[in-house]
């Protein structure tokens, strides 16, 4: 057993990890800090997953209805993490959720033009992230040449 004493927020937070690993098998700290921790991260990004990107809504009467709107939002996740990883380092997004990036970044209002040879998106001057908007834009094609 693993028991870590914190005290925040002015109250105590005590932790404790129940393992049947042996101390010599693995160190304390590092049970806490590598395994414990991170289940609780992994936690957090199917969280944001299911609220951010609706993975949540699985009600239709099928079983393949359901999986393919899991399907759907497990790809909307690669691609916005991928987005995140790539195009948004240099932005105030390089560490923003998944819903932030869809409702400042992807959910604006835009005219969207479609030629024979090339389409346009024109945003309003007055969109705020017009600027990480275009580096993430500059971002993708350069990680793609």
């Amino acid at each position: 057993m693993v028991g870590k004493a914190e005290w925040t927020g002015g109250e105590a937070n005590p932790r404790f990890v129940v393992t049947s690993l042996t101390p010599q098998e693995i160190e304390a700290r590092h049970l806490y800090e590598a395994i414990y921790c991170a289940r609780g991260e992994m936690e957090n990004r199917i969280k944001e997953c299911q609220l951010d990107l609706f993975a949540d809504r699985t009600s239709a009467a099928t079983m393949r209805a359901n999986q393919l709107r899991l399907w759907f939002a497990s790809a909307a996740y690669v691609l916005l993490c991928a987005l995140r990883r790539i195009g948004l380092t240099h932005t105030q997004f390089a560490a923003a959720t998944c819903g932030t990036i869809r409702l400042r970044l992807l959910k604006i209002g835009a005219w969207v033009r479609i030629s024979v040879r090339r389409v346009t998106v024109a945003m309003a001057s007055a969109c705020l992230s017009q600027h990480e908007f275009a580096l993430a834009h500059a971002m993708l094609r350069n990680a793609n040449a």
